[in-house]
C-alpha cells in the first residue's frame, strides 16, 4: 500500500496595523503598546505605519498661532476612517476632547508621573526655577506651562521653543535657553530621566489635560480592536482622565488656552483640581471638585462651569478674541 505524505498549510497571522507619529517619543509609545499586544495575542501579527502630521511639518511658528491639537491627530486618524489602519497611539494630551465621527477613544493606558520638569542648561546646574537671576530665559512652547510661570516667576523671560523632545535638548545645550520646560514622562520614556533637573509641584504648575498617559484610538464599534485594546487599560488613569477631558470639553479649550488640572484618586474618591490663566500670569480662577470615581466626567463638567462663574469666562473670551 502506497503511502502518501500530507503538507501542511500554515494560515498567515491576522496583521493589525497601528498608527503612529514618526518622533521618536512616538515610536517608543507606540513600540511598547505593540510589543505589550504581541505578548497577550501571539497568535496575531501588529504592523506599526508612521506618518508625519501637519503639527509635525510647521516648526516655526507656535501652536496657539496655528491652530488646535488635531494638528498632532488629523492625519492619523484620517488614515483609521479610510481603513488603512485599525488604531492609532496618541500622547492623550495630543488628542482633543471631541474626535471626527466614526471614532472613539478605546483605551488610557496607565499613567506616568504627569508633572512638568525643568531642565537646565549646565551653567545653571547649581540654582533652581525660583533662584534663576532676572531675565534668565525659559523654554517653552505651551501657553498653559507659560501663563502659570509668568505667574510665580515674572522675573524671569519666556521665549517661544518647538521641535520633538531631542531638538529642544540641542536648543537648550547651545546656549539658546537657560532652562527649558518639558513634560516627566517624556523624558522618562526616553530614557532621558538623568536630564530632569527640577519637578514642578502642582502649586507651581498644573499639568496638561491627560499629560503622562497615553490614549488609543480607533473606529467607533469595532469591538475586536476594542476587545484587543482592554488588556491595556487602567481603570484608576481612566477614571482621573476622563474628569481632566471632561474639564477642558466643557470650557472648549485647547492649544491657544492656558488651562491646568491635577487629579488625585483614593479608594473611590476623586480629587479633581483645574486652572484658568490669562495668558500674561495676572489672573488665575482656581478651584477644587470631588465625588465618587465613578462620576469622572460630571465632576469635570462641574469644575468647567464654577470657574466659568468665578470669572473664567471672561479670561476665555479675551483669548479667543485676540486669537482671532
Amino acid at each position: 500500500m502506497q503511502s502518501t505524505a500530507s503538507s501542511t498549510v500554515s494560515t498567515p497571522k491576522r496583521t493589525i496595523r497601528i498608527v503612529s507619529r514618526k518622533s521618536q517619543l512616538a515610536l517608543i509609545q507606540t513600540h511598547w503598546v505593540r510589543d505589550e499586544l504581541q505578548r497577550h495575542f501571539p497568535e496575531l501579527a501588529f504592523e506599526v505605519v508612521t506618518m508625519d502630521t501637519q503639527g509635525d511639518k510647521v516648526l516655526d511658528v507656535s501652536l496657539s498661532k496655528i491652530g488646535d491639537k488635531g494638528l498632532f491627530t488629523q492625519e492619523l486618524e484620517d488614515s483609521m476612517l479610510r481603513g488603512d489602519s485599525d488604531f492609532a497611539v496618541h500622547s492623550l494630551k495630543d488628542l482633543p476632547t471631541r474626535l471626527p465621527q466614526g471614532l472613539m477613544l478605546g483605551c488610557v493606558t496607565k499613567r506616568e508621573d504627569p508633572a512638568d520638569a525643568l531642565v537646565m542648561h549646565e551653567k545653571n546646574k547649581d540654582k533652581t526655577l525660583a533662584t534663576l537671576p532676572e531675565g534668565a530665559v525659559i523654554g517653552t512652547s505651551s501657553l498653559r506651562r507659560l501663563a502659570q510661570l509668568r505667574h510665580h516667576y515674572p522675573h524671569l523671560t519666556f521665549k517661544d521653543i518647538r521641535g520633538n523632545l531631542n531638538t529642544r535638548l540641542r536648543k537648550l545645550d547651545e546656549g539658546g535657553y537657560d532652562g527649558i520646560i518639558l513634560a516627566v514622562a517624556g523624558l522618562q520614556r526616553m530614557d532621558m530621566g538623568d536630564r530632569i533637573h527640577e519637578i514642578l509641584p502642582a502649586d507651581i504648575s498644573l499639568h496638561a489635560v491627560g499629560q503622562g498617559a497615553l490614549g488609543i484610538e480607533c473606529r467607533a464599534g469595532d469591538e475586536e480592536i476594542l476587545a484587543l485594546l482592554s488588556v491595556l487599560s487602567d481603570a484608576p488613569t481612566t477614571a482621573r482622565c476622563l474628569a481632566e477631558r471632561a474639564f477642558l470639553r466643557e470650557l472648549e479649550g485647547g492649544c491657544q488656552v492656558p488651562i491646568g488640572v491635577n487629579t488625585v484618586l483614593e479608594d473611590d474618591t476623586l480629587t479633581l483640581t483645574g486652572l484658568v490663566a490669562s495668558l500674561d500670569g495676572q489672573r488665575v480662577i482656581q478651584n477644587t471638585v470631588q465625588g465618587p470615581a465613578q462620576t469622572a466626567d460630571d465632576l469635570g463638567t462641574q469644575l468647567a462651569k464654577q470657574l466659568r462663574a468665578e470669572g473664567a469666562q471672561v479670561i476665555l473670551d479675551e483669548i479667543t478674541a485676540e486669537s482671532r
